[in-house]
């Protein structure tokens, strides 16, 4: 079950790398040197989060991310900028609407591990409901102040703190 969230995540987080490393130079040339945006895909969350399908939509994209590789295989992520996302209940319908401009920053390790570190107004957060339970968050939230956890090449959570609070619990704003 614990694959299932990360992977997700992880989907979303290669989907909006992807989109950045292809974007418009012109875009990309707003921000500075090394820096690039571009697309994020909507992607369906599935039911196993909220208890209905979730559609998970970029609706304004001014985040810029900026790649940096280390010796060792290493790759940092910097992120930085204004994101607003849709989330749609693809039973009912119901849409929500949320921006997200906190900075971040993603560490994926030669290993394949990961490290993130979210401040500000951040998210989508996926959880898997044994995690979400585990860490006593939502399954699917945006999270307010420091946001930082650590996950195994497994995909296993080995760390979650937030110092800051959820300032939206995806799935009960969408029931």
């Amino acid at each position: 079950m614990r694959r299932v969230g990360v992977i997700v995540a992880l989907s979303a987080l290669l989907g909006m790398l992807a989109g950045a490393a292809t974007a418009s130079p012109a875009l990309a040339d707003r921000r500075g040197d090394g820096w690039s945006i571009g697309p994020a895909e909507p992607f369906t969350l599935p039911a196993l989060f909220c208890g209905f399908k979730v559609r998970v939509t970029t609706v304004v994209n001014e985040e810029f991310t900026k790649l940096l590789k280390t010796a060792d295989g290493s790759m940092t992520f910097l992120f930085t900028g204004a994101i607003t996302t849709s989330f749609t209940n693809l039973q009912t319908g119901k849409t929500i609407t949320e921006k997200m401009n906190g900075p971040g920053e993603a560490t994926i390790g030669s290993d394949g591990s990961i490290t993130e570190v979210h401040t500000g107004l951040n998210g989508p957060f996926f959880l898997t409901p044994a995690d979400a339970q585990r860490f006593g968050l939502p399954t699917v939230s945006v999270t307010t102040g420091r946001l930082a956890f650590s996950v195994a090449a497994d995909g296993t959570i080995t760390s979650l703190t937030l110092d800051g609070g959820v300032a939206v619990d995806v799935c009960a704003a969408l029931s």
